[in-house]
């Protein structure tokens, strides 16, 4: 009996060779029919056998390509049109709100590798090869449905032979849009000050050979630019530092292959895995101590990041004679990365040497990811090329809304229905660049997601630039509580409403009355919260300078423990401040007290990056397996909210480097008493309130150490622990916490 049906599918499901898979699975099938993109997904009409028609949904699940996430699928039947042939029809833009997933930028595949070291093939050493499976797509994408004609790709006409591959069913190219050759596509040009000293193979070449030689060559990669130099070039390392203003941050690295990565880190299997993956992000890796590098390259770390080769560039440039590359930001300070050459002349001149730049455009730049290993799984960092944008799942229907994040490590998000969409990193907000940059990913989201938005969702401080933005956006305001959305984050990308326990660890967070938060135990679900508990407060003697100059916090630490100060002119000063209260806040923070140990110990007293003494301290724990933890006092008065006071850990801290405790045995005993902490604090909540669930958020749980020993001792008193797996926990995440819980307090007609 024949029939014919149409076929909805809804998902990841544009430049992922998903129309190719179905016209293979169609004409397998002997089914006639067309199938298209459309702004909502992919269309399909398929005539013939009604048994095979209804085995036809399972088929396209089970062989549904790689790089697909199909969300839905929607049958319906229809007439027959006597149709027996199979066809892939031209793309429809339809009218209204675009929801169709938007794919994100993956590394190359092997089989392209494969094919630019292949002498005897027509694109052997062309820098642009690229396949259904691999390649740029977001960072090319101007609108949707995802097609040549609305990528960066669309000023490059096919040649014949790329046109009779991209027609081939039976090629990996069928349909691959951004498809390429040495004949029709992109060029590469090396320019030295203002001249192109040289183009194509050669200009790869010899960029490859001043890299070797100790040059900054900036790199147009997928995203944006970055900057390479050798990474066994100590010199070379120490001049890219001074250039890029970057004194201590440490600078990711790019490797040829696997076994370069294995030669400088410990790769355990799924940091093998994450390094392989599609996005092909930063891994965060334990340094082999004979790794012969740079010193310069991550200073007082233990760990490395590292990544492999992105795109065919990268893997040229890897050929010879440098297995190693420094591959960092294109940009200077906390600035945006470059993503054209205007941008990167203006703003590396005074960086790079040389520029490897190229004439694809980038539509959309996207810095790359950065991952760590986490207990059994991987936990963002950063999230950009090659994860984002992903979409995020919420559990109610959503307004159409944008939620605009924080200041620090800003990400924006969208959303509309189930699903939400967390924009790449964007960055710290201090400067004009970054702000406009902001600006640009909303404007870019919403109008690739057909999205009007009606509501913002912003941050309590009101000193924050993406509040006063919200403010000053005439959509209808949603102010979200800095922690409550930390922890709501984590709990909606597990698919999880609530009630649950929060323990939103970070370093400064504006709560309800202005006051400072960052060490918060809390009672929520995806619409409100209760502060049930909090660490002590530390005066941050001289306000912003406190955070800058962790020594401040160690006396502060010190006096209110009731431990001697050191007698010198600038120990008073500050302390006349702290007694004083002038400038002079007090905040619960949890970064503050690592901050506070990590000064104490002389392991970093001043900074030159977001938490660098938290990092340096976590690196300096590393060194001893001491886990017991120092002593603490929880009040368990039914008062709330209840106080954690950290100062007896202190008197004992302070005593222990007194008496030449090795510095190394203190920092872990340390991690082990915050940990300690959490399982008391929970123990505490689940008394009273009888709730078994554990959400873990904020920057410090971006600490292998505390976040691993924590869940570690929360397990092991039967609780369920939630910790991120696809969202960053540090500030990065916020905006999908702040989408998610305007979302249920409108549901709930908040």
């Amino acid at each position: 009996m024949e029939a014919r049906c149409s076929i909805r599918v809804r998902g990841t499901v544009q430049g992922v060779g998903f129309r190719p898979t179905v016209y293979r699975l169609a004409r397998a099938a002997r089914l006639g029919g067309f199938v298209y993109n459309d702004a909502e997904g992919v269309v399909i009409e398929v005539e013939g056998d009604a048994a095979v028609l209804a085995s036809f949904p399972e088929l396209l699940r089970r062989d549904a390509p790689p790089l697909s996430r199909i969300e839905a699928i929607e049958v319906a039947s229809i007439p027959r049109r006597g149709e027996h042939e199979f066809r892939v029809a031209p793309s429809a833009r339809a009218a209204g709100a675009a929801r169709a997933d938007l794919p994100a930028d993956t590394g190359i595949c092997d089989a392209c590798t494969r094919e630019l070291r292949d002498p005897a093939g027509r694109r052997f050493r062309h820098p642009f090869v690229t396949c259904t499976d691999c390649g740029p797509r977001y960072t090319i994408v101007r609108d949707l449905p995802y097609d040549r004609a609305r990528t960066t790709m669309a000023a490059f006409a096919m040649c014949d032979a790329c046109r009779a591959e991209y027609e081939d069913p039976a090629d990996r190219r069928f349909h691959a849009e951004p498809i390429a050759c040495p004949r029709c596509g992109p060029r590469v040009a090396l320019i030295v000050g203002d001249t192109r000293i040289a183009e194509g193979d050669d200009a790869v070449r010899r960029a490859a050979a001043m890299i070797a030689c100790g040059a900054i060559v900036a790199v147009k990669g997928l995203g944006g630019y970055q900057l390479a130099v050798d990474a066994r070039d100590e010199a070379a390392v120490r001049r890219l530092r001074d250039r890029k203003r970057r004194p201590h941050k440490p600078f990711a690295l790019m490797a040829r292959d696997l076994a370069a990565v294995e030669r400088i880190a410990v790769v355990s299997p799924r940091a093998r895995d994450a390094l392989r993956s599609p996005a092909r992000p930063i891994v965060l890796l334990p340094r082999v101590p004979s790794a012969e590098l740079a010193p310069g390259i991550a200073p007082g770390l233990t760990e490395l990041g590292v990544m492999l080769p992105t795109t065919p560039l990268h893997v040229l440039l890897l050929e010879d004679p440098a297995p190693l590359l420094v591959m960092t930001s294109g940009n200077l300070a906390e600035e945006p990365i470059a993503k054209d050459e205007q941008g990167a002349f203006a703003t590396l001149a005074s960086v790079a040497d040389a520029f490897l730049v190229h004439d694809r455009p980038i539509h959309t730049r996207a810095d790359d990811s950065v991952v760590r290993v986490l207990g059994d799984g991987v936990q963002p960092v950063r999230r950009g090329r090659g994860l984002a944008p992903e979409p995020l799942p919420l559990d109610v229907d959503a307004p159409p809304l944008v939620a605009v994040g924080a200041d620090l490590k800003n990400a924006v998000c969208v959303a509309a229905g189930r699903e939400a969409i967390l924009s790449q990193h964007v960055g710290d907000l201090a400067s004009l660049e970054a702000r406009s940059f902001f600006e640009e990913v909303v404007a870019h989201l919403t109008r690739l997601r057909g999205i009007s938005p009606e509501i913002v969702a912003h941050d309590l401080h009101p000193e924050y630039a993406t509040t006063r933005w919200a403010l000053a956006s005439r959509l209808r305001p949603v102010a979200v509580q800095h922690h409550h959305a930390h922890v709501a984050a984590c709990l909606a990308e597990h698919g999880r409403a609530g009630p649950a326990i929060g323990i939103a660890f970070d370093g400064t967070g504006c709560g309800p009355a202005g006051d400072a938060w960052g060490g918060e135990v809390l009672v929520f679900d995806l619409a409100g919260f209760v502060r049930m508990g909090h660490l002590r407060p530390l005066a941050l003697a001289g306000g912003e300078a406190a955070i800058r100059e962790p020594w401040r916090l160690a006396l502060a630490a010190l006096s209110d423990a009731g431990e001697p100060l050191p007698d010198d002119a600038r120990a008073r000063s500050v302390m006349g401040l702290v007694r004083g209260r002038l400038a002079s806040p007090e905040a619960t923070g949890a970064g503050r007290w690592f901050d506070a140990v990590s000064a104490i110990l002389g392991v970093r007293r001043r900074i030159t990056y977001e938490a660098q003494a938290a990092i340096e301290l976590e690196a300096l724990a590393g060194a001893s397996d001491d886990d017991r933890a120092y002593p603490f006092e929880l009040d368990e008065a039914e008062a709330r909210p209840f106080q954690i006071d950290l100062r007896p850990a202190i008197r004992a801290i302070a005593r222990d480097h007194r008496t030449g405790e090795p510095a190394a045995r203190i920092a872990s005993r340390f991690y082990a008493t915050m940990a300690e902490i959490v399982r008391a604090a929970c123990g505490l909540v689940r008394r009273r309130h009888g709730l078994g669930l554990v959400a873990l958020s904020g920057g410090c749980f971006q600490s292998v150490r505390l976040a691993e020993r924590a869940a570690a001792r929360l397990a092991a008193d039967g609780f369920e622990v939630l910790v991120h797996r696809r969202v960053p926990a540090n500030d990065g995440g916020i905006a999908y916490g702040q989408a998610a819980i305007a979302a249920h307090r409108l549901a709930k007609g908040g």
